[in-house]
């Protein structure tokens, strides 16, 4: 299993931070890499809600089905993709600074779950952490210019 954590200190109020990761449609405003949103559910946030997001990944677009199994208003929300022979489960935790700032941690843990993903997973963790500081980049900017 491959981990990785991510964390950045926002100037915006918990609730603010915590919309923008735990939803989707406003993730995808956030994020300027996914291009699209779609979702597979009845329910746009929260626990059962089910989409399909659409990621520029270099010159090509990468499709992956997410849900949500998890979800703490202002605390924290899961997102669990079974994806290319690897289960993908993310925690974005919300947290209050003493200063008033938000602190927003993603733990992304990589489960491999055929041969060849095992091998490559731990290849691309460099890879992945500097995309997904690029994504804490893009929520950091957006939940700063939306306060």
């Amino acid at each position: 299993m491959t981990k990785i954590t991510v964390s950045r200190t926002i100037r915006a109020p918990k609730d603010v931070v915590f919309r923008t990761v735990a939803d989707a449609t406003l993730f995808a405003k956030a994020v300027p890499h996914v291009t699209r949103i779609d979702y597979l559910s009845d329910i746009k946030t929260g626990v059962g809600t089910r989409f399909r997001e659409t990621r520029k990944m270099g010159n090509r677009e990468s499709i992956t089905e997410l849900r949500v199994t998890e979800y703490a208003e202002n605390e924290y929300v899961r997102l669990v993709a079974d994806s290319h022979g690897t289960v993908w489960d993310s925690v974005f935790t919300i947290e209050s600074t003493k200063d008033q700032k938000t602190r927003l941690i993603l733990t992304m843990k990589a489960k491999p779950q055929k041969l060849l993903p095992r091998l490559l997973t731990p290849l691309f963790k460099k890879t992945m952490t500097r995309a997904l500081a690029d994504d804490m980049d893009a929520i950091k900017l957006f939940c700063e210019k939306a306060t």
